[in-house]
């Protein structure tokens, strides 16, 4: 039951007592359909929220006292998120509480509250992309995963943490001073999101073709959502989400070097988050950096091959499947095989495309013709079932 005031020398009633009782073990619950502002009556009860909708517990100042506690638990589809009203309220974990998820509400004024979660936020599920969700076992843990090969919508069937891996298209190989470089690879990017609402999936597409350098070629981004991504993008240089003026996937070709995989920060310092290209000789360029290895030197008459690139395998199981491998490098003699099998050839004359959905270079071609187009992007989503 909630808090009650007795007095001196009162005699409690077999109810009260049994109510005290019971409220040792099995704490007083209200429970709630819809958004809940609390009351000073919630102390040393337990809320419980059960709807099918999102939903908020609100909690205001000047109810409550330093030490009063009340346990919130969501046993609902839709996501609960604890808000601070008038009062002040703070968590190491998350204030949005998926379907199961709960924990101990701690005042330590009468303004201000802590959020202890009784456990961390279970994973969410989902529905989208190219089919229904394909079932894996990784390490011994059941997962499904959603695979988007172009732009599409995430619909979140139930809110929690997802899994994500998204690979941005890779660059397309170049043709400069006789001998194009291969393009280099895509940025590789993993992390565990939490999501309560319906997301867009942005797969990106290959960077244009070009026949002479000029500028960095500039690859397209692979992610989810634009609130997302930057949950997503944490410890990567964020201004990847501002285009061409900010970042770039960088493709130096010709006689000098080719492209390197992940990202080049358009600043002083740049910041490469894969590995640079190979470089070249009089007839034959270097091929484009992978996320996972430098691309090979060319030699003599031989372009060098493009770097490997990212096994997904560990994320979506099955056997070895590579993405974001560099691009072979154009030779007089014979390009430069396309990394890991999914990177685009060097030619004699024109570079191969890149493989559709890998984040991987193009082949480098000769001067004044386009080289081979990087690969489009490809996005993962990942839950435990």
């Amino acid at each position: 039951m909630a808090i009650q005031d007795f007095t001196a020398g009162q005699i409690l009633t077999a109810a009260q007592m049994n109510s005290l009782q019971a409220n040792d073990y099995n704490w007083t619950v209200s429970t709630k359909t819809a958004s809940y502002v609390l009351v000073a009556a919630d102390k040393g009860t337990r809320v419980v929220m059960n709807a099918a909708g999102a939903t908020t517990i609100t909690v205001n100042d000047s109810l409550f006292s330093a030490g009063d506690t009340l346990f919130i638990q969501n046993i609902g589809a839709g996501t609960c998120t604890i808000t601070a009203g008038t009062a002040t309220v703070t968590t190491a974990s998350s204030l949005a509480l998926a379907q199961w998820g709960g924990g101990t509400l701690y005042f330590t004024s009468a303004g201000a509250a802590i959020f202890f979660s009784g456990g961390g936020a279970s994973y969410g599920t989902g529905t989208g992309g190219i089919g229904s969700p394909t079932s894996v076992t990784i390490g011994g843990i059941n997962y499904q995963y959603l695979q988007f090969n172009s732009t599409g919508t995430l619909t979140i069937t139930k809110s929690g943490l997802f899994d994500v891996l998204a690979i941005s298209g890779g660059t397309t190989g170049d043709g400069q001073s006789g001998f194009g470089g291969g393009g280099g690879s895509g940025v590789v990017m993993q992390q565990t999101i939490y999501l309560a609402t319906n997301q867009t999936v942005t797969v990106g597409a290959a960077a244009g073709a070009r026949a002479n350098y000029t500028d960095p070629n500039i690859g397209n981004y692979s992610g989810i959502g634009t609130t997302s991504i930057n949950s997503l993008l944490t410890g990567i240089a964020v201004n990847i989400l501002n285009g061409a003026a900010t970042c770039a996937f960088e493709s130096y070709g010709g006689n000098v070097g080719s492209g390197y995989g992940g990202t080049r920060t358009s600043t002083a310092t740049e910041n490469y988050s894969g590995f640079r290209g190979g470089s070249g000789v009089t007839n034959a360029a270097g091929g484009g950096g992978g996320y996972s290895a430098r691309g090979a030197d060319g030699v003599s008459t031989t372009g060098g091959a493009g770097g490997a690139g990212y096994d997904v395998s560990a994320f979506i199981g099955g056997s070895a499947l590579y993405k974001a491998a560099g691009g072979g490098g154009r030779g007089s003699g014979a390009g430069g095989a396309g990394g890991s099998g999914v990177g685009g050839a060097g030619g004699t004359t024109t570079g191969t495309a890149a493989a559709a959905n890998t984040g991987s270079g193009g082949g480098g071609s000769v001067n004044g013709t386009a080289g081979g187009l990087g690969g489009s992007g490809i996005v993962y989503v990942r839950f435990k079932v």
